[in-house]
């Protein structure tokens, strides 16, 4: 089989590290982007340091890298939140207009900064897939507070929505996979029944996730799965 050629993004931890070590084969290449450098990375990734809170310079430093190189699948996991999100203590109010403003440069302006330069590359590829790490936090009548982290989450959705549009002629399939709470302690190697049963099904285990891209990225170019909604099982949020 063909080597494939993955850009995955926010890989130096949790599922961003899960996924350039669980998905990728050994002899295909990852052009991994993160701010900081990955500590146990494999040799088949290439380290593109960036920082997505500017997205015109972390589009430029991936760009130069990439150059005109062919791109097989595209992982979006980026996702910052307001410094006391998800806590009793959590409010609007006092959050700063630079901390809002740098939550949505991070997971709205570089996604789309980086999906309209990278394009090129994914055209390239005869079955190409983007997948974007969104959050059940961008689904309808939540019960969560987090106001700019939310507007993001909701804003992957219009991506998608939209891209597919721009993304149709060439046969290019776009997902959203809106998540509830992971299991970011634990390894993605860790057995799925372990994880359960420490936290009675109210996280969900990295190795699921995996699952989930990799039906995603097994479909032929005439499906598009737009969307997959996966709240964990005992997630009252929504």
């Amino acid at each position: 089989m063909k080597n494939k050629s993955y850009l995955i993004y926010g890989v130096s931890k949790g599922l961003g590290r899960a996924i350039a070590h669980g998905l990728p084969k050994d002899n295909d290449i990852v052009y991994g982007v993160s701010r900081s450098k990955p500590a146990d990375a494999k040799d088949n990734l290439v380290w593109v340091p960036a920082d997505l809170s500017q997205p015109e310079t972390a589009v430029k430093a991936v760009a130069e890298v990439l150059q005109e190189k062919q791109l097989d699948y595209l992982i979006y996991n980026v996702g910052v939140w307001e410094q006391m999100a998800f806590t009793a203590e959590f409010d609007v109010e006092q959050c700063s207009d630079a901390e809002l403003i740098n939550l949505v440069q991070t997971n709205v302006t570089s996604c789309i900064l980086a999906l309209k330069a990278f394009v090129k590359n994914l055209r390239l590829s005869s079955n190409a897939k983007i997948v974007l790490i969104g959050s059940t936090w961008g689904l309808d009548n939540h019960n969560g507070k987090e106001v700019a982290f939310s507007a993001s989450k909701f804003a992957l959705r219009g991506i998608v929505h939209s891209m597919r549009e721009t993304l149709r002629q060439d046969n290019i399939g776009i997902t959203v996979l809106n998540l509830g709470y992971l299991a970011t302690e634990y390894d993605y190697t860790v057995d799925s029944d372990i994880i359960v049963e420490e936290n009675q099904a109210s996280l969900i285990p990295l190795s699921d996730v995996l699952q989930a891209i990799k039906f995603v990225l097994s479909t032929s170019k005439a499906s598009c799965v737009k969307e997959i909604n996966m709240p964990a099982m005992q997630d009252m949020n929504i």
